[in-house]
């Protein structure tokens, strides 16, 4: 044997210096241990290549999760926890633990090659190569690499605190070994900072898997799983809440378990928990901010006065010259500072670090912190963000300016939701400031408005009105313009869209040039181009107009909220008030993807998402509209994997904290999360129920039946809620949270139920609403005609069918007038009306390809593949497009992508296991003479997954190579 373990834990090597054995095997698990089988299915699928990186700063459990990984290859992981796992795995993994290493602060070249050579041979224990365990020369590599690739599996090796490697040497040898050992080497890393040097040639082979802090971070599930594990379980609203506080870091998160057991009211403790609790600020301080230079540590305090910052903003507040470099510095060692997409870009740090910035910021005297709140008061000004600067203004006591920012700023200054920037609140201003100025109590009460502190708001308004009562007449009618749009944006905020009407009339009265204006005439629609009205009147009307439609959106009138947008969009830009547009655009996006008008939609929320206001994480609500408009355009294109995406980034910038998309739906669809979490809030279950219908359709298309329908029916439930609580009906539609969405929803659940063969149910859900609504609408009459089909009564669905070529059809969302067409064209083939049935496939292709539809035919009744398969024979106009949709169309009898697929007469025999969205997109690359790496390029993903999806579509193909895997894949009508 190479070594011995004695009994004080130190193994000695013959040969060579002794060794201390806790450094060659993982430490003990934390207690309570919760086992995370995604990460842990990422390491599995990561040790495939040579390098396997996991990057993080102190706090996000590297060490656990790779002593979790380690110790499940021995069994551990099944006894310690009940969870699905993949049981698929590469032989090369199935081979016991791994190797581990566990590198110490001082470990010299020798010493460490000394452990390093310990754990690299304890795998040859009874190989016939085991020699003794001596620190390799450099010119010794060479054989170490020669054993390495004689052996029969890879040897895994564990990595842990990779950055404390300090001689070069070290890092140039594992590189070595890494190349030469012909693929026998697997090394798994954890480390604080990015790759040394010498391993990043890996990187750009596409050899190399990363884990980042996003990776690492907790899920909203896995934070409700780590409550319960320590005794301390908490609602879902604050489980939410915490994952938000924390950012999912898992040592706060741990902190947070620990504390929250010793509450007496553990979730209003959450509400209060943060970075400047005394275990994690001590934590923090010694593991994060004293790790950094002290200018990178000063600049990050003074930064601190805001939320986030660019490099500008930052040179302005601290006077430095070079606050890019250092941010971008902070930025790459990852984890507790974040960087947008923007360019130039936005920065901002970790929850719970920013509170402890902010508590080390109110050690500066009272007169240095007033000049950086001065300073920041000038750059918002500057760069047209004056909500921001009002906040900093107020701050500062700079009273005439706070004042000028709302008379000039007014429309961009009303808060459409509730966006609170984490930065403590101004002080009211001093009552005689008030008495002086009552527009400076409005300043005040705007900025707490935008904060989302409806009661403090309310108190400045009152105050302002106090104050107001000697004003002379001029500056008396401007006051009553800014305090009726105060009193609007309170009655929006609290949800009492009755007052919101009113509050509308009101500003219509006292802000147009033309006295007597009706309410009717004014809210009409956009302003023609020769419309007189401009500046101010044009402002009202931006304002009002967006206040109406977006108490339509909550009421689920959506035809009427399009129409108020339109004006409010065309308004804002004649004025130029961006954050007004944004609120308008991004809003009308989401509203002509519901209607089916795809490329309007897609133009519209791409221009969104590039607008300033977007930027920096500021007007994060109305980023997350443009989202899900983005993943409804990408569902209606049969595009599941970018859907899911948009619909991952649509919960994040709503302000869901969940992670995966089922996650994002739930919390979006049931708690209103993106409105505060209130889950009676009707603008929140709204748009919760437009995420709802793009995961439900995601769920059943991927083979989920039951999961869709329960994601469908909670969404059906909050809208209903929302409904009743409201008491009333919604002008011009059904009641409060009801109409079209309701339906879409119910149509869905039906035609699953109906795939499922579940007749009856789906006859009784439609049965109920016609109580309600004895004339169905076109998606329900559509539903129903399904329904009749899949029971196989041809004449009821011909019956039931709308009729989608009526001229009253053009008002239907464009999705339900071409899925009714389609079916319209089966019925009439089933009738053996072949030119009638290619009369009207025509007329549907023609509407579908001006906005891209493709789901309407490839996710259809199999039928549809028939009836296309015949139309291709028969001739068209639109023959490439029906030649790829003939060969994307699948049977949907459950079953996801890669799926068992019939043509006309045609069967074949399923895959074993279907293949997921992503392979099918690489198997269509298979066809090009594309290699891997291009592949990768074109997808933008690494070589080592790209290798890895590979490796999967052979075996799932029962293929040994490209062309054979070709060959099966367009045999089973895959290609």
């Amino acid at each position: 044997m190479p070594q011995q373990r004695t009994s004080t834990g130190v193994a000695e090597a013959s040969g060579g210096p002794a060794l201390l054995a806790s450094r060659l095997t993982p430490p003990a698990l934390p207690e309570p241990m919760l086992w995370r089988p995604r990460l842990l299915g990422l390491l599995d699928e990561g040790v495939a290549g040579s390098l396997t990186l996991v990057r993080a700063p102190a706090g996000w459990g590297k060490t656990t999760l790779l002593t979790a990984w380690a110790r499940g290859s021995t069994g551990d992981r099944d006894q310690d926890r009940d969870h699905d796992r993949d049981q698929d795995r590469d032989q090369d993994q199935d081979q016991g633990p791994p190797a581990w290493v566990q590198v110490e602060a001082g470990d010299s070249g020798e010493r460490l090659w000394a452990y390093l050579t310990a754990a690299l041979r304890g795998g040859f224990r009874a190989g016939p190569t085991a020699s003794a365990v001596v620190p390799p020369r450099p010119e010794q590599l060479e054989s170490l690499a020669a054993e390495l690739a004689t052996r029969e599996r890879p040897v895994r090796l564990v990595l842990d605190d990779l950055h404390r490697v300090t001689d070069p040497a070290v890092l140039t040898g594992l590189e070595f070994l890494l190349r030469h050992a012909d693929g026998r080497l697997r090394l798994v890393v954890a480390a604080r900072g990015d790759l040394p040097p010498a391993l990043h040639r890996l990187r750009l082979a596409g050899d190399l898997t990363e884990l980042g802090p996003d990776d690492l971070a907790f899920t909203t599930e896995e934070v409700a799983d780590l409550l319960v594990a320590h005794g301390a379980p908490l609602p879902a609203t604050a489980v939410g809440r915490l994952r938000e506080r924390t950012g999912g870091w898992p040592a706060g998160l741990r902190f947070a378990a620990l504390a929250a057991g010793q509450r007496p009211d553990p979730a209003r403790w959450v509400e209060r928990f943060g970075g400047d609790h005394p275990d994690v600020a001590a934590y923090l301080r010694a593991e994060v901010l004293t790790q950094l230079s002290p200018p990178a540590r000063e600049l990050l305090r003074r930064c601190a006065v805001g939320g986030a910052v660019r490099a500008d903003l930052a040179d302005a507040l601290t006077g430095r010259t070079d606050s890019g470099q250092v941010l971008a510095g902070l930025v790459r060692e990852g984890g507790f500072l974040h960087r947008d997409d923007s360019d130039p870009p936005w920065y901002r740090p970790h929850p719970m670090l920013a509170d402890l910035l902010r508590q080390e910021l109110a050690g500066l005297d009272e007169r240095e912190r007033g000049g950086l709140h001065r300073r920041a008061a000038d750059w918002y000004a500057d760069h047209d963000r004056p909500a921001d600067a009002l906040r900093h203004a107020l701050t500062a006591g700079q009273w005439d300016r706070a004042t000028g920012l709302l008379l000039t700023h007014w429309p961009e200054l009303v808060p459409y939701e509730r966006e609170t920037s984490g930065v403590p609140p101004p002080p009211p201003p001093p009552a005689g400031a008030v008495r002086r100025d009552p527009e400076l109590a409005l300043a005040a009460g705007t900025e707490r408005a935008h904060a989302g502190d409806v009661e403090a708001a309310t108190a400045r308004l009152r105050d302002a009105v106090a104050a107001a009562r000697t004003l002379p007449a001029p500056r008396r009618d401007r006051f009553r313009r800014l305090a009726v749009a105060l009193e609007l944006t309170l009655a929006r905020l609290c949800g009492d869209h009755p007052e919101v009407r009113r509050g509308v009339a009101r500003l219509l009265a006292v802000g147009t040039a033309s006295p007597g204006v009706s309410l009717g005439a004014a809210t009409a629609g956009a302003p023609t181009d020769d419309d007189p009205r401009t500046g101010e009147d044009a402002d009202v009307r931006a304002v009002a107009d967006t206040a109406l439609g977006l108490a339509d959106l909550a009421e689920g009138n959506l035809v009427a909220a399009r129409t108020r947008f339109a004006g409010a969009l065309a308004a804002a830009r004649r004025t130029g008030r961006p954050r007004t547009e944004l609120v308008g655009a991004t809003r009308t996006a989401l509203l002509l993807a519901l209607a089916g008008e795809l490329s309007p939609a897609e133009e519209t929320a791409r221009a969104a998402l590039a607008m300033p206001p977007c930027q920096g994480w500021s007007s994060r609500v109305d980023c997350g509209y443009a989202h899900l408009a983005l993943a409804l355009v990408a569902l209606y294109r049969d595009q599941s994997a970018e859907a899911t995406a948009e619909l991952v980034a649509a919960g994040a910038a709503l302000g869901t904290v969940g992670t995966t998309p089922a996650g994002v739906t739930a919390e979006l669809a049931t708690t209103g999360a993106a409105h505060g979490g209130v889950g009676t809030d009707p603008a929140g279950v709204t748009v919760g129920a437009v995420a709802a219908l793009c995961r439900a359709a995601l769920l059943r298309d991927s083979g989920e039946p039951a999961a869709a329908i329960e994601v469908a029916l909670r969404a059906r439930t909050a809208l209903s809620d929302v409904r009743e609580a409201a008491l009333r009906p919604a002008p011009g539609g059904e009641s409060a949270g009801g109409g079209e969405l309701a339906d879409r929803l119910l149509a869905l659940e039906v035609d699953v139920r109906g795939e499922q063969g579940d007749l009856d149910t789906a006859r009784r859900l439609l049965a109920e609403r016609a109580t309600r609504q004895p004339d169905p609408t076109p998606v329900l009459a559509l539903a129903l005609a399904r329904m009749e089909l899949r029971a196989g009564d041809v004449r009821a669905a011909t019956a039931a069918l709308p009729d989608w070529d009526a001229p009253d059809a053009a008002g239907w969302p464009l999705t339900v007038r071409l899925a009714a067409g389609v079916l319209a064209a089966v019925l009439s083939r089933r009738a053996g009306d072949g030119r009638r049935a290619g009369r009207q496939l025509e007329r549907v292709l023609d509407l579908a390809g001006r906005h891209g539809h493709r789901r309407v035919f490839t996710r259809a009744e199999p039928a549809v593949r028939e009836l296309l398969a015949a139309h291709l024979d028969s001739g068209t106009a639109y023959w490439p497009q029906v030649s790829d949709l003939v060969r994307d169309a699948e049977t949907p009898t459950g079953q996801g992508p890669g799926g068992p697929q019939r043509g006309a007469g045609e069967t074949v025999r399923a895959l074993g296991e279907p293949l997921t969205e992503r392979e099918l997109t690489i198997l269509r690359y298979l066809q090009s003479i594309l290699s891997n790496v291009e592949i990768a390029g074109e997808l933008s993903l690494s070589v080592n997954t790209v290798k890895t999806h590979v490796r999967n579509i052979y075996r799932k193909l029962d293929a040994t190579r490209r062309r054979d895997a070709v060959r099966r894949a367009r045999a089973l009508h895959l290609l």
